[in-house]
This record gives structure tokens, C-alpha cells and sequence, in this order.
């Protein structure tokens, strides 16, 4: 039986080589990675930095999904973050360039941490979802698979967040 190219990606069955108790987070998290590469083929990089009524602008949540995924994904593997990726969570503050190719380029980035977050998804024990894993700097206690759950939620939300301000912006420009 074929699957409809048009359904939801949790519709569509599981995910190859994710264990089960994870597809909920690889279904999520390929889901994001459609709908934000669908909802900004065509988005204008002038209007990256505009934040009507004082929202965050479309700009910085295309920086900071792929930033918040690695950095998650980071402490899912019991690592510390990285001088890089404290850099670049310094940098996820806009004004950003409005080069015709950064909304491109932001665009690209997500795409190869979705690809990162699904081969860490592949090579997770289903045995270690229930241990206890350091977030932050602080190490504040929770699980390999609350660290998971968090990373398809914030992803989702941001999302979300993206798509609606991306709307408005569009919509004011007319």
C-alpha cells in the first residue's frame, strides 16, 4: 500500500531505523522541517527583521530552531556545549543580513540539524530514555527522553511562532 505524499509525516508510518518509542519526536520533527521549507519558499529576506506589534521576527526563529536543536541534542548526548555554539547562541539575536540568499541559508542550516537530530534519534538505546541527563549550564536534572520530547516541542513552537509572524509580516507588506 502506498502512502499519500499529502498526509502528515505521523501518518505516513514509521520512521526507518528510529526505535518506537522515539517516532513521535522524528514524526515532529520532520513535520517542522516541511511545513517551514513550504512556508518560506517564497519569503522576502527584507522583511526577516520585522516584528509587528513587538513579536519576535520570522529572522530570529529560523536562527534560533536550528541553534535550540543542536544545543538540546548536545545535552541528550551528556555533552557540554561548545565554545562554537555558545558563539552562536550569542548570535541569535537580529538584526540579521537581508542578503537575498539568508533566508536560504537559515533555511539549509535546520535542514542538516533535522538530518543530525534523526541520525541521533537512529543511534539512541530505547534503554537509556529514562536517565537522567544535565540541561544547561546548571545541570538541571531531567531524561535522555524528556531532552527529546522538549527538542520536537521547542522546534514545534518556534515553528509556530514562525509561520504566524511570517503571515503577518507578508501581510503588511501588500
Amino acid at each position: 500500500m502506498s502512502t499519500p505524499q499529502n498526509l502528515e509525516i505521523w501518518l505516513r508510518g514509521p520512521i526507518p531505523g528510529v526505535p518506537p518509542l522515539l517516532q513521535p519526536v522524528a514524526h515532529a520533527l520532520l513535520q517542522a522541517r516541511d511545513e517551514l521549507n513550504a512556508a518560506m519558499q517564497e519569503f522576502p529576506p527584507t522583511l526577516l527583521n520585522e516584528r509587528p506589534a513587538g513579536v519576535a521576527s520570522v529572522g530570529f526563529h529560523l536562527q534560533h530552531l536550528a541553534g535550540v536543536l543542536d544545543r538540546l541534542l548536545t545535552y541528550a548526548r551528556q555533552e557540554t556545549l561548545t565554545e562554537q555554539q555558545f558563539a552562536a547562541f550569542n548570535a541569535e539575536v537580529p538584526p540579521l543580513s537581508i542578503a537575498q540568499d539568508t533566508v536560504e541559508k537559515l533555511i539549509q542550516e535546520f535542514n542538516n540539524q533535522i538530518d543530525k537530530a534523526l541520525a541521533q534519534l537512529k543511534a539512541t538505546d530505547e534503554a537509556t530514555l529514562s536517565e537522567v541527563r544535565g540541561v544547561g549550564r546548571a545541570q538541571v536534572p531531567s531524561t535522555h527522553l524528556g531532552l527529546l520530547v522538549h527538542a520536537a516541542e521547542h522546534t514545534t513552537r518556534h515553528l509556530g511562532q514562525l509561520l504566524v509572524t511570517a503571515k503577518w509580516v507578508q501581510s503588511l507588506a501588500i
